[in-house]
């Protein structure tokens, strides 16, 4: 784009060099060239404070570390690598053999428990009904029974809550999508150890619905920079292409000064990083057809509202390095 300024005001002043026939000496030319340097250096200077730009830009996507929340072997993985997948869907079983066995042996103890609970109940009501018509049971008879009945009602329910936690447990012996998206690099095969471990995920899942456009602009620029603002954006893999947009949010924070409490007192060197906004465009643009890999990088150009006549160079030179993608060498 400099080039083309250059040559631009070049030609515009031999054209009026030669219309206005303005001689060639020490005073005419180094005044055209003076003129073009503060010309062109002005232009720039409002096109990159007024409509910045990054070649810092990305395509960002949430991943779900899988981790089963129960032990044991994989029996079976049915989900495909890269394909499209429903919350819900199935992504492998663990063997449920010993969970089946747990919800079995609970389920007795809860059936027991009701029984024990059911005859203590049974002789406490006997009991209180015998001393409010003033029979032979004395206090002392009636509330032995209450406190037996008492302790079957607490054990029954303590029963059926393990039971609960056996259903559950059996349960998670099946690993289902946690939303809309697919898995990747699908490693993991029938035979192999699953553990409940956050450190050691069996599998990641990439939501769909997650992805968001983000380039890291200069700080210099963030007066420059609103919700709202248009923005276009290209992709060295689309060359050719500009994508239109609007800024959906600026970010507000920069990694580079966050602050966790520990073990070591904040210094000097924390300070010296200067880090870039992150700024997350949302495209008008359809750019489903071009099949780009989720992580695709970009470069981001946001248009202000102010000198909005200076845009056009931005826009010029943000298109001629979307055709410039189409040259390059493979190292």
């Amino acid at each position: 784009m400099d080039l083309l300024l250059i040559l631009t005001y070049t030609a515009l002043c031999v054209a009026i060099f030669k219309i206005f026939k303005i001689p060639l000496n020490k005073w005419t030319v180094p005044t055209a060239v003076l003129g073009g340097v503060l010309l062109i250096g002005t232009l720039l200077l409002l096109m990159n404070y007024n409509h910045p730009f990054t070649p810092v830009a990305r395509q960002i996507f949430v991943t779900t570390p899988i981790v089963p929340s129960v032990r044991g072997p994989v029996v079976e993985v049915p989900v495909v690598a890269n394909q499209p997948l429903k919350r819900g869907d199935v992504l492998f079983r663990i063997d449920d053999t010993r969970y089946r066995e747990v919800v079995q042996e609970k389920r007795a103890q809860v059936t027991a428990a009701t029984a024990d609970r059911d005859r203590t109940k049974g002789e406490y009501l006997r009991y209180k009904e015998g001393y409010d018509k003033g029979g032979a049971f004395t206090r002392s008879e009636l509330d032995i029974r209450e406190q037996l009945y008492l302790a079957a009602e607490a054990k029954l329910a303590a029963r059926q809550a393990d039971l609960t936690k056996a259903e559950y447990d059996l349960s998670e012996t099946v690993i289902r999508a946690p939303s809309d998206g697919y898995v990747t690099q699908v490693a993991l095969r029938p035979g192999m150890m699953a553990v409940p471990l956050p450190l050691r995920p069996v599998m990641v899942f990439i939501n769909s619905s997650d992805s968001a456009y983000v380039g890291a602009f200069n700080q210099r620029s963030l007066l420059r920079i609103a919700e709202g603002f248009e923005a276009e954006v290209i992709f060295p893999a689309v060359p050719g292409r500009v994508f239109k947009g609007r800024v959906s949010q600026v970010l507000p924070n920069i990694g580079e000064g966050q602050f966790q409490a520990q073990g070591q007192l904040f210094t000097t060197a924390s300070l010296m990083g200067q880090g870039r906004a992150f700024v997350q465009v949302e495209l008008d643009d359809q750019i489903d057809q071009y099949s780009l890999p989720d992580g695709a990088s970009a470069e981001m150009a946001v248009y202000s509202d102010q000198f909005t006549h200076v845009s056009i160079i931005r826009r010029v030179l943000l298109r001629m390095k979307s055709w410039q993608n189409y040259l390059f060498l493979e190292h």
